[in-house]
């Protein structure tokens, strides 16, 4: 077994042992290029191996509309940071359902269109575990929802060479056009310290060697390993 199965196994370990009345929320958070989605598509397979029902979803599919996501300016940080999401609708579709056992939906909105959606609702097992992935998700507006929240912590360097490769853009961490979202993401690890938050914080510079620096659940944490 690679140490990158180990460390998503140890995971999926951690949280199939949580108890709850209903579904259990999971927060996979980082930076853009920390590895969330590739995380939690693992995370989830190892969950359903496990016998669980998993809900998969992630933040990207709560995305303001654009003209709300570019009202500060297209340059803006501010306006990443405070303009990117839906955070009512997602609570209203997928979060406070998930919570009431109620019909629940996924996505509302597509990026690539700018449309809003009406995918129909569902109805959730009520031992499912909900797998959500994306950025800003220890925001103190959303920190209250996680049975067990992961941080994958990675340099800014290594994110944004790593949001280069996939979307061609500049690998430098100070260009132009890196602003917006740079900046947004110093700004995130600045005032909401995902890591201090965050359950289990993991090193994941490197995908096939990722390391748990700092798991609460018991109380093992390596000092010095990880930024906010």
């Amino acid at each position: 077994m690679s140490q990158r199965q180990q460390v998503v196994e140890a995971v999926a370990d951690r949280i199939a042992s949580l108890r709850a009345a209903g579904v259990i929320f999971v927060a996979i958070d980082g930076v853009d290029g920390a590895g969330k989605s590739i995380f939690g598509d693992e995370l989830a397979g190892a969950l359903r191996a496990r016998g669980r029902p998993v809900i998969r979803a992630s933040v990207d599919s709560f995305h303001n509309t654009r003209a709300i996501r570019y009202r500060r300016g297209h340059q803006s940080p501010d306006g990443f940071f405070l303009d990117s999401f839906d955070y009512p609708g997602l609570r209203q579709a997928l979060f406070d359902p998930l919570r009431t056992a109620a019909p629940y939906r996924t996505k509302i909105h597509d990026l690539v269109s700018d449309e809003m959606l009406a995918e129909p609702p569902q109805c959730a097992a009520p031992d499912s575990i909900l797998v959500f992935d994306g950025i800003f998700l220890h925001r103190p507006e959303l920190r209250e929802y996680w049975e067990c929240s992961i941080f994958l912590s990675v340099d800014l360097t290594v994110s944004v060479a790593r949001c280069a490769e996939r979307d061609r853009t500049s690998p430098d961490v100070e260009a132009a056009e890196n602003r917006r979202y740079v900046e947004a993401q110093r700004r995130y690890l600045r005032e909401c310290a995902p890591s201090r938050h965050a359950t289990i914080t993991i090193d994941n510079n490197d995908l096939a060697a990722p390391r748990i620096v700092i798991d609460r659940a018991t109380g093992e944490s390596v000092e010095g390993s990880v930024r906010p």
